[in-house]
């Protein structure tokens, strides 16, 4: 019995009797017993009541393949390739190029549950609890190389920070060059990676993590500043399949349209949400950094930074940005 055919029965958040669960799926009590075990070692909270039985506290949504479809707009349905939801993956990132590989078209949305060697930036640990979050990676084609790609992962964070206002999602800004963040704790990220020819033809995966309802003990293991949806929205938040939907119906047009338009028709939506402007900065790379004042980006998607010795103009690659203490 694969892990998540007790999880329908339990997401709703109310007490369902072990005898109840054993009788619905047909199976023992013992095989009952054995999958919420199993539950409880992906990290998810399981209570348990006598007399009136099992449930997860505050349920939870599982991905759905028709209600994200549903909700997606006409433009996105038309671009979108095919649509993988899986229960767990190692990376949504390192599926999809492992999908590439294998033929892929471009569109390919995939998504997971949980990963299990989820990545960030500068091979980052991403934090990636089972149905808590949203980790997506999308597929697209370019002919033009990596000189097309300038400033795409800022458009892609002005993408998701419309798609979250869309949902009511409180003071979403951005971060150079790839976090989405509140409050200036950080709320989400974004990894692109591609594969094929720098110069040529080539396909991008471009990868959005997002935090949705992050359970503490999971997220005992993030080192910086954070926060997520459920906090911002407080006794409404959107759901998991209607933040993903709204992704996409952002995420695909601007993929579509990104290699002709490039970053400039994306650059003043991203400086109206720079959670930096005008602020004393640190920029990092492995051997060295930079002090002075963000002063946004230029029409690539460059940082501006303003130094005792003029105006730099800096690109993502390994670079890391922090307020000066």
């Amino acid at each position: 019995m694969p892990k998540t055919v007790i999880l329908p029965m339990l997401a709703d958040g109310e007490f369902h009797s072990g005898q109840a669960l054993a009788e619905a799926l047909g199976v023992s009590r013992t095989a009952v017993w054995k999958q919420l075990n199993r539950l409880e070692e992906l990290g998810l909270e399981l209570e348990s009541v006598r007399g009136l039985g099992y449930r997860i506290p505050g349920g939870l949504e599982l991905l759905d393949d028709a209600v994200i479809r549903s909700a997606l707009s006409v433009p996105a349905q038309s671009l979108l390739g095919e649509l993988r939801l899986q229960d767990s993956l190692d990376s949504t990132n390192a599926e999809a190029l492992r999908r590439i590989e294998a033929g892929a078209a471009r569109g390919l949305v995939c998504s997971a549950e949980q990963q299990t060697a989820g990545r960030g930036r500068r091979g980052r640990a991403w934090v990636s609890p089972y149905a808590r979050n949203i980790y997506l990676s999308v597929t697209w084609e370019f002919s033009q190389g990596a000189a097309a790609l300038e400033g795409l992962s800022l458009a892609v964070g002005v993408a998701a920070a419309r798609a979250l206002e869309k949902l009511g999602v409180p003071a979403v800004q951005l971060k150079w060059p790839n976090d989405l963040l509140a409050n200036r704790a950080k709320l989400g990220g974004i990894l692109l990676e591609m594969a094929g020819d720098v110069a040529g033809a080539c396909q991008v995966v471009v990868g959005v993590g997002l935090n949705v309802r992050m359970p503490d003990i999971a997220a005992s293991a993030i080192d910086q500043a954070w926060t997520d949806i459920a906090t911002l929205c407080g006794d409404s938040p959107p759901g998991r399949n209607a933040l993903l939907s709204a992704l996409l119906n952002e995420l695909l047009p601007l993929l579509a349209e990104f290699e002709g338009t490039g970053f400039a028709a994306w650059r003043e939506a991203w400086m109206q949400r720079d959670a930096y402007a005008d602020t004393p900065v640190v920029v990092r790379s492995a051997d060295r950094q930079v002090a002075g004042v963000a002063r946004g980006v230029d029409e690539r998607g460059a940082l501006q930074l303003e130094t005792t010795v003029g105006v730099q103009s800096l690109f993502g690659g390994e670079l890391s940005l922090r307020p000066q203490a």
